[in-house]
């Protein structure tokens, strides 16, 4: 054998171990693993934080790294590095995709992330993470408040070297608010955003209310609310969402039409369907185009931009209604789109399919046992310290002999003993005072410590009442979520429109529009549209599906009306640029109208107060101010001019009431805040030019107002509604209304004071609104649903009834005659 080799022995044989695993069971086995843990940790959101586990992860880290909305960005990719190498091992990509969505305004409705930098747009995708920068927004520090008092479980991190939350605190219901999608093994989700302060408002009523229905939570959460704005046509689909979790909606671009030069008109687009971008629009249309199956268009340039916002102009061509080609687009590019709402989330680990109200009271839920916990964490550590308090001030009342104690001892465990044996003491509050600054001894401490000592035990007493009382545990639940309203709530931007049981995506309409008779109406709510209806007016019993009228007038589809507002202008609007209802039994619902606002450019506090023709043969306006000031404008209006003033107010008044007169008989109504009714016949009223003042209508009291004018014709049946309120209350609050005939209310000479029409009740000191027109009156909440009125009550001085009614209206003078020929 060879100097340095050395004799090897071969390893044992293993003996073969080969298992017989039925194979569809194996794959079904592994296949049901796979399922779960994309359904659990990857697709699907908690329905009671609404976060998926990386956006979970995402939000705990950056509080964990230190960083706030006041304090400076850091890099994104430092938070994606963080959050991949402590609690989710799933790639960067994936991190910083869920990052970015938090950061854009046009994807959550309430942004948890500040992002710094490019984030992308609906048409476009985001910087790379080494570009942009980014630090938690304020609504993600409310997901978190309360983490560190023991409020949610926690458990280990993938390898279990830290620990992460199952569930954050959420102290805003973020499910509804933001809405979620993502697709698992199986099964899917995709939630619509809300609005924050109608959500938090349906929760603190079924706080309040648990045993509240699915109507009574659709009062206050009527339907999503998109972080793009735009429409929401078909209300229908948003209700079967509600109740059993899944539906379908209709979403619309906003649009306007507008004179892009002076011989041209275009569609302006502002706002458009979640998710969709002008660019794709843009694209869309341009194909349509040139494939010839899209006329009328010549032009489209997008103006969007930071400063002013998205801004679609689409030129339509010479010889073509605008109507029409906005009605193509509609059809045939994504400026309208369908969204499929599946509320698919997890409860208790459980995927579930969730109607409104189960998933407001998961929240609830939730939200109850965190503000628990979250009291019994503070008891806790104030009985800790109270029991540290109570030990100082033993020892500051016999320091001497402390002092003697601790001096004679040998060392630190045997001065221990002898103080907790000397003044039975507990261990704990043995070593804190051994280890109390000399400074603690002076007499101010003393005071310091009883002080502190009876706050604490007030506050120890507080808390314990809180946790043994459930009603009072619910109510600060309540509390906190409307403080959260009051600071992060916004306006609603998308606009709800039902529709009527009608195709939202219909036949395009004829390019050439006829010259047809029709009604322009005007809405409590402000939303005009035209309509050919010729049917019978709505009898006693029926209720107008959407909204209430207030004002009408007779003209022709390619004729143009005049506006008449609160600051004394008349501006003119072509009936063509306006939404054509169907015809319907009755006054067509307004719900598929237009605000006022997308059609005229509007002064800061200025409305709409009616509609009239600018006939040259028509009998006039009669105008009634605040200040009591009545007037009669001769019909001669200028013909080139968009809008014009037709009464000179004095500093400080505004028109109150408007209304076009049909015979010039008829009688003029004056009623105060003060609840005085005044009626006298309009020829008492001498007709002035546009630049005459007017007359004194009705004498006021000392700082009191004029709350409504109009004119009412006195052989048909006519009656006065007065809703009765506080001068503080905000407006749309409610109040007693009250119902009485017209002919109640005697007839006086112009300028006097009118007769009392409402008694008030305790806590009632002035008139919200009133209003005085051919019965039946229909009142309206804010939203523009309808709100029944009492009956009348025969009495003119009477007292009101508890009503949430926000707005009046009926059957206007001037929709008793035919459309104009």
């Amino acid at each position: 054998m060879a100097r340095g080799s050395r004799t090897t022995t071969p390893p044992p044989e293993v003996p073969e171990r080969i298992l017989d695993v039925d194979v569809s069971e194996e794959m079904q086995g592994s296949y049901l693993e796979y399922a779960y843990s994309v359904i659990y940790s990857r697709a699907l959101p908690d329905a009671r934080d609404g976060l998926k586990p990386v956006h979970r992860r995402i939000v705990y880290q950056m509080g964990e790294m230190g960083l706030r909305p006041d304090r400076g960005h850091v890099k994104s990719a430092r938070v994606v590095g963080e959050v991949m190498g402590r609690l989710h091992p799933h790639g960067d990509g994936a991190i910083y995709d869920a990052l970015v969505r938090m950061a854009q305004p046009f994807s959550m409705r309430l942004p948890l992330v500040d992002g710094h930098g490019n984030f992308g747009s609906p048409d476009a995708g985001p910087a790379a993470m080494r570009y942009t920068e980014c630090r938690p927004d304020a609504p993600a520090m409310l997901l978190l408040d309360g983490i560190d008092e023991d409020t949610v479980d926690f458990r280990p991190n993938y390898d279990g070297q830290e620990q992460e939350p199952e569930v954050l605190p959420a102290a805003f219901p973020n499910l509804l608010v933001n809405g979620a999608s993502g697709i698992a093994v199986g099964m899917a989700t995709n939630m619509a955003p809300h609005n924050l302060g109608e959500v938090i408002a349906a929760a603190r009523h079924l706080i309040a209310s648990p045993d509240a229905s699915l109507d009574d939570l659709m009062r206050f959460v009527p339907g999503p609310d998109l972080p793009s704005g735009g429409r929401i046509v078909g209300l229908e689909g948003v209700r079967e969402a509600y109740e059993t979790g899944r539906g379908t909606f209709r979403t619309r671009a906003t649009t306007s039409v507008e004179s892009i030069t002076a011989r041209r008109k275009g569609i302006v687009v502002t706002e458009f369907p979640w998710g969709v971008g002008p660019e794709r629009v843009k694209e869309k249309i341009g194909e349509l185009v040139r494939a010839k199956k899209l006329q009328g268009i010549s032009d489209v340039e997008d103006l969007t931009d930071a400063k002013n916002g998205t801004r679609l102009v689409i030129e339509v061509k010479n010889g073509f209604v605008p109507e029409a080609v906005l009605e193509q687009l509609y059809r045939l590019t994504p400026m309208e789109e369908s969204f499929g709402i599946n509320n698919v989330a997890l409860v208790d680990g459980q995927p579930r399919t969730l109607g409104l109200r189960e998933l407001l009271q998961v929240y609830v839920d939730h939200r109850t046992s965190v503000v628990r916990r979250r009291s019994v964490f503070r008891r806790r550590k104030r009985e800790d310290r109270l029991h540290l308090v109570l030990g100082m001030l033993i020892a500051i009342v016999d320091i001497d002999e402390v002092i003697a104690i601790v001096r004679t001892s040998d060392d630190t465990a045997q001065a221990r003993q002898r103080l907790m044996t000397v003044f039975d003491l507990s261990e704990v509050q043995a070593t804190y005072i051994l280890d109390m600054p000399l400074r603690r001894l002076t007499r101010y401490s003393r005071i310091e410590l009883e002080t502190e000592r009876d706050q604490l035990q007030s506050e120890i007493d507080e808390l314990t009442a809180i946790l043994e009382d459930e009603r009072r545990l619910r109510r600060l639940v309540s509390s906190e979520l409307a403080e959260v309203a009051k600071n992060h709530a916004t306006p609603r931007r998308t606009v709800l429109l039902e529709s009527a049981g009608l195709p939202v995506k219909s036949a395009a309409v004829p390019l050439e529009v006829a010259d047809d008779p029709c009604f322009v109406l005007l809405s409590t709510t402000g939303l005009l549209a035209r309509t050919t209806s010729r049917e019978p007016l709505p009898s006693e019993g029926e209720r107008v599906r959407h909204d209430a009228l207030v004002s009408s007038c007779a003209t022709t589809a390619r004729g143009e009306i005049g506006l008449v507002t609160t600051a004394g202008r008349l501006l003119r609007l072509p009936v063509i640029d306006l939404p054509a209802l169907p015809p319907v039994a009755g006054l067509p619902s307004l719900a598929g109208g237009a605000p006022v606002s997308e059609l005229l450019p509007l002064e800061a506090h200025e409305q709409v107060l009616a509609v009239c023709s600018l006939s040259a043969e028509s009998v006039g306006l009669a105008l009634g101010t605040a200040q009591g000031i009545v007037k009669r404008v001769v019909p001669e209006y200028p013909a080139t001019q968009e809008f014009f003033p037709v009464i000179r107010l004095e500093p400080g008044d505004r028109v109150v009431g408007a209304v076009e007169l049909v015979t010039g008989q008829e009688e003029l109504v004056f009623v105060t805040s003060d609840a005085q009714l005044l009626r006298f016949g309009a020829e008492a009223v001498r007709p002035q030019g546009r630049a005459g003042g007017g007359i004194a209508g009705v004498r006021l009291a000392a700082k009191q107002s004029v709350v409504f004018f109009g004119a009412v014709d006195p052989s048909l049946p006519t009656v006065v509604v007065t809703l009765a309120s506080s001068t503080g209350a905000l407006p749309g609050t409610g109040g007693s209304v009250k119902v009485a005939p017209f002919t109640e209310y005697p007839a006086k000479g112009r300028a006097t004071g009118g007769v009392r029409a409402h008694r008030f009740l305790r806590g009632e000191d002035s008139l919200a609104l009133a209003w005085v027109g051919p019965a039946p009156a229909r009142g309206a909440a804010a939203t523009g649903m309808p709100v029944d009125l009492p009956a009348a009550d025969g009495r003119r001085d009477g007292s009101g009834v508890p009503s949430d009614v926000a707005a009046v209206g009926g059957t206007p003078l001037g929709v008793l005659v035919q459309p104009a020929s």
